[in-house]
């Protein structure tokens, strides 16, 4: 196997069987009954699938349809969080799809809606589920058990926003509030503030800003289109991406135990298409910056990567395989083969191959052959295909 290569640039401001926890690029935390009582569903892992007009429920070990629900021409899907519910991203705001609504035979779109202005990013970290909305950049944010345990729409949060942008926050266990700063002509940074709401730092050197994540030890990257910002013990960190004026990280996929977070990288304002050939790897720890550099052939998209079992990182490359790196080291260490090699969409909206990860299991579309495929990443094994009458979008597991 080729030998991934390193660009390295200095800080700037210096299993087959049952499927178990959701591991994805943020932390999700299993909802409990209260006390005393017994959970009102058990149904086993579910998968959401989403389609042009319309959103599956599959069950997450057979691939069998379980429900099928009308929805907006496009959706997003994510996941709450609580291993049961996915919050879809509505014209209206985000609506709670219930995997498993009482039943192991029932799921639920139901009219529960977070109202949002143009909902955006959602977040999960330290059992909150956090909100965000791109028309007014306010953020809502609930205890994420409590959508589980409520017939009704939880008791919210809401830190109101300052100018309309696309952006996404993030909160801490001790209370810190992290979010990105812009308007209508452009994004720029981050502020934090603290539990009380004081601000304790901010920059407006992270032109761009888009994608977050929170590694070990609660420290938090957000991309720029030269570099990242790191927010570790109070304090912000540009890192400088090895290209400039234009070198840019959009989606950090995580572990909130590893220090080592992985970005996608792209160094062409110009290039056609949305296949990327390298990854950022950010050591939260040293505050550095690396740029590996892909095998000839290894091209990506930001629905294609995930973190999974041992903290490894999982590629799903236009050649059809799961590439398995280590963020470690940078290098490829295995590849699997799932689905027909394939090429970059048109609108990064178009339907093509994704990957999301619950436990050791990967699920994986093939839109080309209308196909979910469930991957056991410790074996290799495809465990189950379904072949579907829509075309797979977006996927959002639910663990169970």
């Amino acid at each position: 196997m080729k030998k991934s290569s390193f660009r390295r640039a200095a800080s700037g401001a210096l299993a087959v069987g049952a499927i178990v926890a959701l591991a994805s690029c943020s932390t999700s935390t299993g909802a409990t009954a209260p006390a005393g009582e017994e959970p009102t569903a058990d149904a086993g892992p579910r998968l959401a699938v989403s389609y042009e007009g319309g959103i599956l429920v599959l069950d997450g070990e057979t691939l069998e349809t379980v429900a099928d629900f009308e929805s907006e021409e496009f959706t997003r899907l994510n996941p709450a969080g609580d291993d049961r519910h996915v919050m879809v991203t509505m014209s209206e705001g985000f609506q709670v799809l219930d995997t498993a609504a009482g039943s192991a035979d029932d799921a639920e779109l139901t009219d529960s809606i977070f109202a949002a202005d143009t909902p955006g990013h959602v977040v999960r970290h330290g059992g909150k589920t956090i909100l965000y909305a791109d028309g007014t950049s306010d953020t809502t944010i609930f205890d994420t058990a409590d959508l589980a345990a409520a017939d009704e729409l939880p008791e919210t949060r809401t830190i109101d926003g300052v100018d309309a942008h696309h952006g996404v926050s993030v909160l801490l266990e001790d209370g810190t509030f992290l979010t990105t700063v812009g308007n209508a002509d452009g994004r720029n940074g981050i502020v934090v503030r603290d539990a009380d709401g004081v601000e304790i730092a901010a920059s407006d050197q992270c032109p761009g800003v888009h994608g977050e994540g929170t590694a070990a030890n609660e420290a938090v990257v957000f991309g720029c289109e030269n570099g990242a910002l790191l927010y570790t013990d109070g304090e912000i960190t540009k890192l400088d991406a090895p290209d400039q004026p234009y070198g840019r990280m959009g989606n950090a996929w995580v572990s909130e135990t590893s220090p080592i977070i992985v970005g996608d990288y792209k160094n062409d304002v110009d290039a056609e298409g949305y296949l990327l050939s390298a990854v950022t790897l950010i050591d939260t720890e040293a505050k550095t910056y690396d740029v590996v550099d892909l095998p000839e052939g290894v091209e990506y998209t930001f629905r294609d990567v995930v973190r999974g079992p041992e903290d490894l990182a999982y590629i799903l490359a236009s050649d059809g395989s799961i590439h398995v790196l280590d963020p470690e080291t940078g290098d490829i260490t295995e590849s699997i083969p799932v689905v027909d090699a394939w090429e970059s969409p048109a609108e990064w909206q178009d339907p093509h191959p994704a990957i999301v990860v619950a436990g050791n299991i990967a699920y994986v579309t093939e839109p080309a052959a209308n196909s979910v495929h469930a991957v056991d990443l410790t074996s290799g094994e495809v465990l189950a295909t379904a072949e579907l009458d829509v075309t797979p979008n977006e996927l959002a597991p639910a663990a169970g």
